[in-house]
Order: C-alpha cells, then structure tokens, then sequence
C-alpha cells in the first residue's frame, strides 16, 4: 500500500526556518529518488528538491537553493526538508513524492510565511 505523510509544517515570520518530514512506504522510497514539490492555490505544482537512492545528489529550484537542505534516511523512510530564511514567497502546500512523480498525492503539510 502507497503512503505518503508529510508534517512539519506551520506559521513562520520571514526569515524563520521549520523542518518538514516525509514518511512514505518502504516498497515506494527505499529504492526511488525522492523529492519535495509546493503548491499554491490556484497554481499548478512545482518542483522544490530531490535526492537520490543513496541521498549523496540533490537538486534544488533556483529559488530555493543556499535556503533549503534536502536529506533522507533510508533506514527510517523518511526524507526531510530543511528551509531557512523562509520568505512570503515560500508560503505553499508542501509535498512529498517520487521523482517523477506517481500519481498517488499525500495531503501535504502548508507552509505560511508572514509577518
């Protein structure tokens, strides 16, 4: 069965950092690049960060990249999202999924970025 959970998420003043997790299903995660995607309402979803199998290459937008830090560990099948210095900007649904993406979505975990 495919499970994705994604929680961390919260309110943030600008310039604020939060730690977001994503649990999914060993059979989806032990053996697929993972990543995190966003999504505004009314936008369509973007890509945030990825990382591979063995967690040693990441990729991130433009955007986001010197800010967020993408990890996983494999023994837990959970990956993470480090974000620092949080913006207006970054406020979104934030979610978990294979790199590309299945067509299984998890609920998400939002993000609110305000003063």
């Amino acid at each position: 069965q495919v499970q994705l959970v994604e929680s961390g998420g919260g309110f943030v003043q600008p310039g604020g950092s939060l730690r977001l997790s994503c649990v999914a299903s060993g059979s989806l995660f032990r053996n697929a690049v993972m990543g995190w995607y966003r999504q505004v309402p009314g936008k369509s979803r973007e890509f945030v960060a990825t990382i591979n199998m063995g967690g040693g290459i990441t990729n991130y937008a433009d955007s986001v990249k010197g800010r967020f830090t993408i990890s996983r560990d494999n023994a837990k099948n959970t990956m993470y999202l480090q974000m620092n210095n949080l913006q207006p900007e970054d406020t979104a649904v934030y979610y978990c999924n294979r790199f590309p993406t299945m067509n299984y979505w998890g609920k998400g975990t939002l993000v609110t970025v305000s003063s």
